[in-house]
């Protein structure tokens, strides 16, 4: 009988394991750059060239390797960093598994130049998709140079799922600030297409995080400085004013290396209960020093998840940690044990034992007579109570029908509505009044309409600039006699990059001006007045925002950031003018019953709802 089952050739187990570790370009930056602080460097350059897909390369100052080590660090499970299990919980290096280079290897063509600071010459060594091709010396400086090139190249399919270069470039500047951030004593440097991006000379903790995401950040932060027996906490965290929609600049750090945690990340959020709104979310870059032998860093192929011998200690202790030094800033309520504190209760009056009475007759489900005298006449009988309940109840649900559920019917009579405003909508435009300037309120034959004025102008704007593209024509645009320059952060940069025609299509003339930094030469003529500098960034943020929560088409994407950033907002004050302009307008677009993000727009009370009410 011939065996069924056999050892896969070691190229094809390679190239398995390069799916857990090589996932795309970012996971060869990730690699490479632990590696170099695993080395000692305190000079890291990192190069790339189409977002990573032809090429990534990590220089560094590091210690170097001689001949055998150089080749030996390509074969599988082998590493310098353990020799036995138990090292696994004595861990203070980045990398530790020995996969890492010998994936690489199985998915590109790689090159390595390594010398020693002993050694006169340095190695070369070329291997391409896991077939060794050549070792020899070369001239080379202290340190070591990996270049990884054309990724996937003989796994065709596995490229074809990369995504775009604006996408990849992206995930490649997270990994970028995932190592930089943490070890603010070495110099980083990052190109891309022979652009700067970073250049980030040693520094203090406040200065890196500066330069890698604002300049303007360092007032907008409180500094946390906590060290106990069981975790040291230190880092900063974001004032609660400054707290944005999305979910950016939060950075856990254990040990120095970046970790995911939720449970963690609740401890952060329970501290800002109450400074911030629900949906907000506060920036945080906290690192904490525990000992190696109380987490566990293996349980993730992406070491990103660790395990903590106790979570609850480390929740208390980071929670109480931000509390405390929100309330040293005076920006939570905060006590002051040092001071007396007295309840000022005289404990030597005598305290009488509180008594609790119950009625045993007592029925919730009727506010009339007892149960024991409902049973006398039990039947058909109501009592005046009960009458009176019943007819309440069935009030409350007088006005809803089958219709009121999502279905076909639903749709139908919403349908039949929106075509019903529309006819009258001559008649609703010139019968409108501000309320509480955040509503408009119109009278039509058939009722009484309360519509929200902001998400009834983002609907307009939305439909105006999806048209935009549906007609091929864009949106007309106005010269700025002073063009703004605006710097982004590095992945803003490369977000916009990828906008551009988007941003064309819908009225922006935008160029680049160096490094990070573009200039607005002009603007959608339509919008009048505003803040360029806003409202580009504020196009932005509210761009990844929505994409945070789902996948949509970039351009109606775009639309939907445009026409929140752009419309009116509430408290402004409108003439009647202005008024009937919305109100016109809203009944010509497709949808006008819900905002770009399914909001409602319009509340209606019709004229039998209010003369039922008056009958009363």
């Amino acid at each position: 009988m011939q065996n069924v089952i056999t050892l896969l050739p070691e190229s094809v187990a390679n190239q398995i394991a390069a799916g857990e570790v090589v996932q795309r370009p970012a996971s060869i930056v990730k690699e490479l750059l632990e590696n170099a602080i695993d080395a000692k460097a305190t000079f890291i350059k990192l190069i790339v060239k189409d977002a990573g897909k032809t090429l990534v390369q990590v220089i560094d100052n590091g210690c170097g390797m001689n001949p055998v080590d150089a080749r030996m660090a390509f074969e599988r499970h082998a590493t310098s960093k353990i020799k036995k299990a138990e090292d696994l919980f004595q861990l203070h290096t980045r990398g530790f598994r020995g996969e890492a280079l010998a994936s690489i290897a199985a998915v590109a063509q790689v090159e390595l130049k390594t010398r020693r600071n002993e050694d006169i010459v340095g190695q070369l060594i070329e291997i391409e998709g896991n077939r060794f091709v050549r070792q020899e010396e070369c001239q080379a400086p202290v340190g070591s140079s990996f270049s990884v090139k054309n990724l996937f190249f003989n796994i065709p399919a596995r490229r074809n799922f990369l995504k775009d270069d604006g996408v990849e470039l992206k995930h490649i500047i997270d990994e970028f600030e995932r190592v930089s951030l943490p070890h603010p004593n070495v110099h980083f440097q990052l190109y891309s297409n022979g652009n700067e991006i970073y250049n980030l000379p040693p520094a203090n903790l406040i200065e890196r995080i500066s330069g890698l995401f604002s300049k303007n950040l360092q007032g907008k932060l409180v500094q946390i400085n906590e060290e106990t027996d069981v975790v040291k906490i230190s880092g900063y965290v974001g004032k609660p004013e400054n707290a944005k929609k999305r979910r950016g600049d939060q950075y856990f750090f254990v040990n120095e290396r970046f970790i995911k945690s939720p449970y963690l990340h609740h401890a952060i959020a329970e501290a800002y209960r109450e400074l911030i709104a629900s949906d907000a979310h506060p920036a945080y870059y906290l690192f904490l020093e525990v000992n190696p032998e109380f987490i566990d860093i293996n349980i993730h192929p992406t070491k990103t998840e660790i395990k903590f011998q106790d979570e609850k200690i480390i929740y208390a202790l980071l929670h109480s940690a931000v509390k405390r030094a929100l309330g040293k800033a005076n920006l939570a309520p905060s006590l002051d044990f040092n001071s007396e504190m007295s309840f000022e209760i005289d404990y030597t009056k005598s305290v009488s034992q509180p008594t609790v009475t119950v009625n045993k007759d007592y029925n919730p489900f009727n506010s009339g007579p007892s149960s024991s005298q409902l049973g006398q006449s039990r039947g058909t009988h109501e009592t005046p109570n009960q009458h009176s309940n019943r007819q309440n109840w069935e009030y409350l649900y007088q006005n809803y029908t089958s219709t009121d559920y999502k279905g076909e019917n639903e749709t139908l009579q919403l349908e039949k509505k929106v075509e019903q405003y529309k006819l009258d909508h001559d008649v609703i435009a010139h019968k409108g009044f501000q309320l509480y300037n955040k509503y408009i309120v119109s009278a039509h034959d058939s009722g009484l309409l309360v519509i929200d004025q902001q998400r009834a102008h983002e609907r307009i704007l939305y439909d105006h600039y999806i048209a935009t593209k549906e007609k091929n024509s864009p949106s007309s645009s106005q010269q700025i006699l002073f063009p703004v320059t605006i710097e982004l952060t590095p992945n803003d940069y490369v977000l916009l990059e990828t906008l551009m025609p988007h941003f064309k299509i819908l009225g922006f003339e935008i160029e680049p001006f160096g490094k990070n930094t573009i200039v607005v030469q002009g603007t959608p003529a339509e919008l009048g007045e505003f803040n360029t500098q806003e409202m580009v960034e504020g196009i932005l943020e509210t761009y990844k925002l929505n994409t945070f929560d789902i996948k949509i088409d970039p351009f109606e994407n775009m639309c939907k950031s445009m026409a929140k950033n752009a419309g009116i907002k509430y408290g402004k004050i409108l003439d009647d003018q202005e008024i009937a302009l919305i109100l016109e307008h809203l009944f010509l677009c497709e949808n006008p019953m819900y905002s770009p993000n399914g909001k409602p727009v319009i509340m209606e009370m019709s004229k039998l709802e209010l003369d039922a009410f008056f009958k009363r």
